[in-house]
């Protein structure tokens, strides 16, 4: 019996001592984790968002909470002083969560640009939502006031051939950057303050 304590003493610190030094770790490299994501997972989305921006949109950035969410803003600045904003949502794909960064124009509320982020789609078919500028291209100019839809359901964006599920997914998450945007404009309008000079 006294042998047995023994063990569980034992593996009760060892399991607090491994516990606590995985927090560390995580805690220590969190902010090295958060720019590598920004520069090799979002950042090509938000660069072709961005292109022709005079700021660097991945530098330009901020953080609203939306509920329980805490959400990052990239900003570009475009013509002097027209500025835009962008942001990720996610839809449910085929293969899972499909993340989608959006574009907003702050002068009209149109959406400049989109671009896929993760995805888990099949190769060579939902995988194309990621690749191809012409599917992508579709969402330019679509008002944030509007359901965006597959042509299928009605809406403008026509569906990636063999993946409509991928693209109702990625319709769904641009609606509902639409819906942030504007459940979150007077905050965003207020932060981008500080990018306009």
């Amino acid at each position: 019996m006294g042998d047995m304590i023994k063990m569980v003493v034992v593996l009760t610190v060892l399991s607090a001592f491994s516990g606590g030094l995985l927090a560390a770790i995580r805690d220590q490299t969190k902010d090295k984790i958060e720019l590598q994501q920004l520069q090799f997972v979002k950042g090509p989305a938000i660069r072709a968002i961005f292109q022709g921006a005079s700021n660097d949109p991945i530098a330009s950035r901020f953080k609203i909470k939306d509920g329980d969410v805490e959400r990052n803003f990239f900003v570009g600045i475009f013509d002097a002083k027209s500025p835009a904003v962008a942001f990720e949502t996610f839809g449910k794909g085929y293969g899972g969560d499909v993340g989608l960064m959006v574009g907003v124009s702050m002068d009209d509320g149109k959406m400049i640009g989109v671009g896929v982020t993760t995805h888990s789609e099949t190769p060579g078919m939902g995988a194309k939502a990621k690749d191809d500028p012409k599917y992508v291209n579709q969402f330019k100019g679509s008002s944030t006031e509007e359901p965006i839809k597959v042509t299928n359901d009605g809406g403008k964006i026509n569906a990636i051939g063999g993946a409509t599920i991928t693209s109702r997914a990625i319709c769904a998450a641009a609606t509902e950057a639409s819906e942030v945007y504007k459940r979150l404009k007077p905050q965003i309008e207020e932060q981008m303050k500080a990018f306009i000079k």
